[in-house]
């Protein structure tokens, strides 16, 4: 049976940035809804490695989750000081040193895996040639992938609209390029949606799917390793990245989506509810775990 979580950073980002939902409140609330875990953000105030200096802090942070009955699913590090996909070499450098760094945390709270992003916006980092941009990519997660597999963790790439390489066939592509065991795709219900229907933030020409989110996940046939589920009203937030609507505000078809995505080969027990930057996102987490409890009903 699949086990269901929520991304903590939905009570930290856009409108709880400056009144964050304390970690502890976070957890003992999921521990009430009956959640099986929480996804980890790795930004102040919850889960920044920095603050968890010590490894008796690591120690006492996994500890804490687990006495509230729950488990890691998975941890979004804060990569985003330096753009993996830069020429400048110590650029690369200082990306895979906090790599390293983050995965060392994420391996002594028991997370499974670690969440990247492309980091620039699109169309494609700023003074790069898309070749040198690409082949930059691949070469600091190819070295992140050994990294995170030599810890016993995999890196999970979320493509979205907000940052470069958002085309499905992109998307496709650069997985088999990187090559590596470690190295998978997070599926985001509302980002396939807005990349492959919307072409949301794309570079010309646009590439669009027939059928859509559906579709692209058949596209991603054994390379999913995570997935995010949220609805779409096929509106970015801030025109900068796909607006995680809450479900059945949107249009996804959710009793065509989850098929899919199992069909694709999706074999990770989590399902993780992601709630980011949507202003009621405390108010409208345990109509979410309902929906999502229902969803198991149906297909786990």
């Amino acid at each position: 049976m699949p086990k269901i979580s929520v991304g903590s950073w939905a009570y930290v980002f856009g409108p709880y940035e400056e009144e964050p939902v304390p970690l502890d409140e976070v957890l003992a609330t999921l521990q009430k809804l009956e959640f099986d875990g929480v996804e980890l953000a790795g930004f102040p105030p919850h889960a920044p490695p920095d603050g968890y200096p010590t490894a008796a802090d690591r120690a006492a942070l996994k500890a804490k989750i687990a006495d509230h009955g729950l488990e890691i699913s998975g941890f979004a590090a804060d990569l985003t000081a330096n753009a993996p996909a830069s020429s400048d070499p110590a650029v690369r450098r200082g990306y895979v040193e906090c790599f390293k760094k983050n995965v060392d945390f994420c391996a002594a709270i028991g997370s499974p895996s670690i969440r990247v992003d492309t980091i620039s916006p699109p169309p494609l980092i700023k003074g790069e040639t898309y070749e040198a941009a690409w082949g930059n990519l691949v070469g600091v997660w190819q070295d992140c992938a050994e990294i995170a597999a030599a810890a016993g963790l995999f890196v999970v790439w979320e493509f979205e609209p907000g940052f470069m390489l958002n085309k499905p066939s992109e998307v496709v592509k650069l997985h088999d390029d990187v090559n590596h065991k470690a190295f998978t795709i997070l599926f985001d219900t509302c980002h396939a949606h807005m990349c492959s229907v919307v072409a949301a933030r794309q570079a010309e020409p646009k590439e669009t799917l027939a059928g859509g989110a559906v579709q692209f996940a058949g596209m991603l046939k054994g390379r999913i390793g995570h997935i995010h589920l949220i609805d779409s009203d096929e509106t970015l937030h801030g025109d900068e990245t796909s607006t995680h609507a809450p479900f059945g505000t949107g249009v996804l078809d959710f009793d065509a989506l989850m098929p899919a995505i199992l069909a694709a080969g999706y074999t990770s027990p989590w399902w993780a509810i992601d709630l980011c930057f949507w202003p009621e996102a405390w108010a409208v987490t345990e109509q979410s775990k309902r929906f999502v409890d229902e969803l198991r009903e149906k297909y786990g």
